[in-house]
């Protein structure tokens, strides 16, 4: 079929939930080609999935050799890569047990469920969010994102959420009432503009949580599997959640979401609680577990703060050089970019010039390149990047 054939089609047949304007049609490493063959450096990674890259030579070689053997029995069923890839999250964050989805937003509409069943013994059951936050776009995670853009249309809101200024100290003293069953945040804002959580803030939630004998659980769907290099982002103050949802990166582009609680609340969720039938499938796990060891092995976190000091570092010269940039933060290669004016117009600038970047708000370039990014590729993207910031 020709570009203008699949375009058609994806007219008439497709929902109009999105706005594409590329189509890629192949990957490798941190490059990707579209349909005409225009190569492109991809400093958004699918959304912050494909941290390896695209295609990385591990991840495929796993999901083949799956693939061939089994795909999907259900959770009725033990599969042989499920209780590895458990052991291996619980390894890399904290001693607990783990329940398989497919995404980010049920990976969160686990943790809701679990810190309302949690709390349904004293009757508790609301949950404390912060401004800025984002957590997915069913029912229940959208009670949770604070942007109000996300709901229109879908009201009435799920009840059980309010909102507070991120990083607010008092104001999340204040929130706490006999009613809250949770404290739920992002150690790191992704779609609300790249602010990470201050040690403050996360020590005194905890301390709250530990007062009042209710959960603090952590949203790491786009800042862990390493992003902010550590594994997880919360890692940076060594101050744990009670549970914390994953997604994105753990399959490097298959789909599957999981969320860990500690081990003394594992019988909060019993059987016949909470299920998933597509959840923590051999094929997906034998996946997770290919990233998992690709980073360890790769020794990834490592590359992922050298080159994320290297990016942000390249970034604070151009915002001496040019003066729409209000500021550079970030942790990792997790690094937002604010501005004066709006970025949509300069974001479509960079891929006609060959680099793939993101948004996060109206004024906040993302970038989000994958944790092997070699010091070649990051010097180009800059290149690009300065050139579009020259023509704005």
């Amino acid at each position: 079929m020709t570009k203008s054939d699949l375009m058609a089609l994806q007219d008439k047949y497709v929902l109009g939930t999105y706005a594409p304007t590329l189509m890629l049609v192949r990957g490798q490493g941190a490059r990707a080609w579209d349909v005409d063959g225009k190569e492109y450096i991809d400093f958004t990674t699918g959304i912050s999935v494909c941290s390896l890259g695209h295609c990385h030579p591990a991840v495929t070689e796993a999901i083949q050799r799956q693939a061939a053997r089994l795909v999907h029995v259900s959770n009725l069923f033990f599969n042989e890569f499920q209780p590895q890839l458990a052991a291996a999250i619980s390894r890399h964050s904290f001693d607990g047990r783990v329940f398989f989805g497919n995404s980010g937003a049920e990976a969160n509409e686990g943790l809701i469920k679990f810190a309302r069943m949690h709390g349904s013994k004293n009757g508790r059951h609301e949950i404390v969010c912060m401004q800025g936050s984002f957590h997915g776009r069913t029912l229940a995670t959208l009670a949770a994102t604070s942007r109000a853009k996300y709901r229109e249309g879908f009201q009435p809101d799920m009840p059980g959420f309010s909102f507070i200024p991120f990083n607010d100290v008092e104001k999340l003293r204040e929130a706490v009432t006999d009613k809250t069953a949770a404290i739920l945040l992002e150690p790191i804002q992704g779609e609300g503009g790249i602010y990470a959580a201050s040690h403050e803030f996360l020590l005194a939630a905890r301390e709250l949580c530990d007062r009042h004998g209710i959960l603090l659980m952590y949203d790491e769907v786009q800042s862990g599997m390493g992003r902010s290099g550590r594994f997880f982002a919360y890692q940076h103050h060594a101050i744990e959640p009670d549970a914390m949802s994953i997604a994105k990166a753990l399959g490097n582009g298959y789909p599957i979401g999981a969320f860990i609680v500690q081990r003394k609340h594992e019988k909060v969720l019993g059987a016949g609680k909470h299920a998933s039938t597509f959840g923590g499938t051999p094929l997906a796990c034998a996946a997770a577990l290919a990233v998992i060891e690709t980073i360890d092995r790769q020794d990834l976190l490592t590359n992922c703060q050298e080159m994320g000091e290297h990016l942000r570092g390249a970034l604070v010269q151009l915002a001496s050089k040019y003066p729409t940039i209000k500021e550079v933060r970030g942790r990792g290669l997790i690094v937002g970019v604010e501005m004066t004016v709006p970025v949509a117009d300069a974001i479509k600038k960079a891929a006609e010039r060959g680099l793939l970047i993101l948004n996060a708000g109206d004024n906040v370039f993302r970038f989000l390149p994958p944790l092997n990014l070699t010091k070649k590729d990051l010097d180009e993207a800059m290149s690009i990047f300065d050139t579009v910031l020259g023509d704005l």
